[in-house]
């Protein structure tokens, strides 16, 4: 985005975001383990009642970090449109999530990761705050969520 380009009001900003969480594949992941050691990787997601819903092995690096750590960050790899989702998150077993919520995977990837051997682990990730901008014109007014409420609604 050129830096000549008026910046998005805070209601298109959400707006904005609210359109990527629907049709984005993949989402950045950033963990860390109990030293503190960063972890990194993109997974496929599913926005769902309000919430972004991961789903990988709870052994690996990642679904072990996840569920210990209780926090993650979350980031779109685009660089000229920055959303960053700071979050809380809640584990859950493969037979513990709603047909609705797990659904929501193979609607949009033809994918069930219940279906995994073993089944993969779920987490929901509840947005506690949200940046978002297209560059430095548009840094001041980036935060669209504080402590998991809209500052407006789009």
């Amino acid at each position: 985005m050129a830096t000549n380009e008026p910046s998005r009001t805070l209601q298109q900003r959400t707006h904005d975001v609210l359109g990527r969480l629907e049709r984005e594949m993949d989402v950045w992941v950033a963990s860390a383990d109990a030293d503190g050691v960063p972890y990194l990787v993109p997974l496929w997601f599913a926005w769902h009642e309000r919430a972004v819903w991961l789903s990988t092995r709870a052994t690996n690096p990642t679904g072990r970090n996840l569920r210990d750590g209780g926090r993650t960050r979350l980031a779109f790899a685009d660089t000229q449109d920055v959303v960053l989702i700071d979050g809380d998150v809640e584990t859950y077993a493969a037979h513990e999530v709603a047909e609705a919520t797990a659904g929501t995977f193979g609607k949009k990837y033809g994918w069930d990761p219940r279906k995994q051997d073993p089944p993969y682990t779920f987490f929901k990730v509840r947005p506690r705050g949200i940046q978002a901008w297209h560059g430095e014109h548009e840094l001041s007014g980036r935060t669209l969520m504080r402590v998991g409420v809209w500052v407006v609604e789009a």
